[in-house]
């Protein structure tokens, strides 16, 4: 051997020694316990790098993170400002602006009119929090949730905002949150995927921003810590069910034979990879009996359907997949992200943001209701949002009824709830306008080190050697902070 192979084999050794003394404690273990070692095949569940020992005591072990994927209008649902009624069809003051970059579909504007909202706002809850009457369930939840109107990004268009949002970078390739999270922490359920993704269709009835794989992706971490894509047609994952003629036993077979491969590949090269192909390949096999049991609904009582609204019987709704992301938290699953795409109003706003409402406000409301009548909302982190947020100045045509806005990066508003977050809270406050912020920002990188700071992680400690540098998902290159004012 070179001796840099040399090197490199006699880490994934040490690395494969200490995991099997792990392995063996668990086998004694689950002797004592009547664990059924030949049945399972090596199915212990692996902890993540921080498993046996977090950074301090998490609030919550779990996490579900819907997205609303084209940035839903912060004016329009969260963030109430009445004096803007005044300012219909003026143009937005140089002194608010300050000569802030735009995007190409309005920098060739001539002028940029103010373009209020046409939707009633009241107060709700012991909170009194404001919420647009688009939100009904939303609002009856106010004292459970932490609305947050001060996020804000550097990032100006879709794809480099939502990659950085998830990712901690503009530039594609680095590991996903729940990536970070399942190398960190592991899985709760050795039969089910520590990060699981769910794509839902959406109502308004035009074009979306793709999404692309590589926003749940492990970059530079083991491949084995990506998310695993659930479908709504079909296998929930493609080639799930065995082909025909292939009987489970003649799988487990020739899973054998590709596994003794794979080991002897291990040995005489020492790629880590190959240790994670393993792994996958005993997760796929597993999967095979917990995925159709996690999707099929059968046993959920009327009630609770009629809690999620008439679409949780449709597979790929929103609503589906956040009663599905409730069976998900049951069964241990680190991460279940949602992601409902259609939010991106240049025009035509009031046409198409009500339908992507009524998506997404009852089943949101009922996931959290639904964790909470069931003990899991304590210890399970709900987040709600999108990547940016949209001007208050109209794109394209200005009507009293009607209206476009554009990405606006400087301020947009999320939520959160369970997972040790303190309810009824309104953080942060942005100008008249909503334009900029004039007190508690909260920038990306900041939602993210409280997501893994509610989940046990100080996100300064959790690090992974890459490219000569430690990286970690709230980047390198500047500050993030815990947003503590949300937290109970």
């Amino acid at each position: 051997m070179s001796p840099l192979t040399d090197y490199i084999t006699y880490e994934t050794r040490r690395q494969f020694f200490g995991r099997s003394a792990k392995g063996l404690g668990m086998a004694a273990l689950g002797s004592l316990m009547g664990f059924d070692r030949q049945s399972a095949r090596g199915a212990i569940t692996e902890g993540g790098e921080l498993a046996a020992s977090q950074h301090f005591r998490p609030a919550a072990k779990r996490a579900i993170y819907l997205f609303m994927s084209g940035a839903p209008s912060q004016l329009d649902l969260y963030d109430y400002k009445p004096a803007m009624s005044e300012w219909f069809d003026k143009d937005l003051p140089d002194s608010v602006r300050m000569g802030q970059r735009l995007t190409t579909m309005t920098s060739k504007q001539k002028r940029f009119p103010i373009a209020p909202t046409i939707y009633d706002f009241k107060q709700h809850g012991q909170s009194g929090t404001w919420v647009s009457e688009l939100l009904p369930h939303t609002a009856k939840m106010v004292d459970d949730i932490a609305v947050v109107k001060t996020l804000w990004t550097e990032a100006i268009n879709h794809d480099p905002a939502i990659t950085y949002i998830q990712t901690g970078s503009q530039i594609p390739g680095r590991p996903s949150l729940g990536a970070w999270l399942s190398y960190g922490l592991g899985s709760d359920n050795e039969n089910l995927p520590a990060f699981v993704v769910l794509n839902s269709t959406w109502s308004a009835k035009r074009d979306a921003q793709a999404l692309f794989s590589r926003l749940w992706g492990s970059g530079f971490l083991p491949s084995k810590h990506q998310g695993v894509a659930l479908r709504s047609q079909g296998d929930p994952v493609l080639y799930l069910s065995n082909p025909n003629g292939v009987s489970p036993d003649i799988r487990r077979a020739m899973l054998d034979g590709v596994q003794e491969l794979n080991r002897k590949q291990y040995d005489e090269i020492g790629d880590p990879e190959t240790h994670a192909r393993i792994t996958q390949y005993e997760m796929a096999f597993r999967m095979q009996t917990s995925v159709p049991e996690l999707t099929d609904l059968s046993d959920e009582p009327d009630y609770v359907f009629d809690m999620y609204g008439p679409d949780s019987r449709k597979p790929g709704t929103f609503a589906y997949h956040c009663l599905l992301a409730r069976r998900m938290a049951e069964r241990g699953v680190r991460l279940t992200q949602i992601f409902h795409r259609g939010w991106d109003q240049h025009g035509n706003l009031t046409g198409d943001l009500p339908l992507q409402c009524q998506d997404v406000d009852q089943p949101s409301w009922a996931l959290v209701q639904d964790l909470k009548m069931r003990g899991l909302l304590d210890d399970t982190l709900v987040v709600w949002g999108g990547e940016f947020g949209r001007t208050v100045y109209c794109q394209g045509g200005l009507s009293k009824t009607n209206y476009g806005r554009d990405h606006h990066p400087r301020c947009f508003t999320m939520w959160m709830a369970g997972g040790g977050v303190k309810g009824g809270t309104v953080y942060g406050e942005t100008d008249d306008f909503s334009y900029n912020i004039v007190r508690d920002p909260v920038h990306i990188r900041d939602l993210n080190a409280t997501i893994l700071n509610q989940l046990g992680i100080d996100h300064e400690r959790f690090t992974v050697k890459f490219q000569g540098a430690d990286m970690r998902l709230t980047g390198v290159d500047a500050p993030a902070h815990v947003v503590k004012g949300i937290l109970g």
